[in-house]
């Protein structure tokens, strides 16, 4: 009788525990989302008001930003693989120019039953973004529901790391995507991903 009620005690205890940890999971995926809303609350306030919104100099009106509903599944935690013998690339711009970077690393992450690995660029233009890690990417959904060449998404550098968050709720567009007159480099060719990445920013002119 007593094992009984030691068993019956075990049972409720880990009943509990599940459901305590199962609604703790809720309130952080929660507060996630609140946190991916605000941000592009504050990207939208910048693109309506801002100086330096690519629509502050042109007679074209904005007309808001538009997004996938946020989704936890798409801040995917990748590996960082190092390499060895860096070198310079060259990436074609939407104006016919070119722009210069240091291959840094690769992401490497599985999803949706496909092994993908994005290559990071760090920045070599001379001014303030100089050492400034670089992630353009076209996927599945590029040129149908998202900018047709590619999106960009800013990475952290993690010195010693060995892993990596490719967040892709916070993919954004281009300048180009917007307004012609900017120059905006386009996706290396091994970053052309063959799943669509649901998550982040849509294509602006439909």
């Amino acid at each position: 009788m007593r094992t009984r009620s030691i068993v019956i005690l075990l049972a409720v205890a880990v009943a509990l525990i599940t459901l305590f940890y199962s609604f703790s999971g809720s309130l952080d995926q929660s507060a996630y989302v609140d946190q991916i809303k605000e941000e592009r609350e504050d990207k939208d306030r910048f693109m309506r008001t801002s100086k330096e919104s690519p629509f502050s100099d042109t007679t074209q009106k904005y007309q808001g930003l538009k997004y996938f509903p946020p989704d936890v599944k798409y801040k995917i935690t990748a590996s960082l693989v190092p390499i060895k013998d860096k070198k310079p690339i060259m990436l074609g711009t939407n104006d016919g120019k070119e722009q210069r970077y240091l291959e840094y690393a690769y992401a490497e992450f599985d999803l949706d039953g496909y092994h993908n690995q994005l290559l990071i660029l760090e920045t070599m233009e001379a001014g303030e973004f100089r050492g400034k890690l670089f992630l353009a990417f076209g996927d599945e959904t590029s040129a149908v529901d998202t900018y047709g060449a590619g999106r960009y998404l800013d990475i952290t550098k993690a010195p010693g790391s060995n892993s990596i968050t490719l967040d892709f709720n916070l993919s954004y567009n281009p300048y180009c995507a917007y307004v012609e007159k900017y120059s905006c480099p386009f996706p290396p060719g091994q970053n052309l991903l063959h799943v669509a990445i649901n998550a982040g920013e849509k294509v602006y002119h439909e």
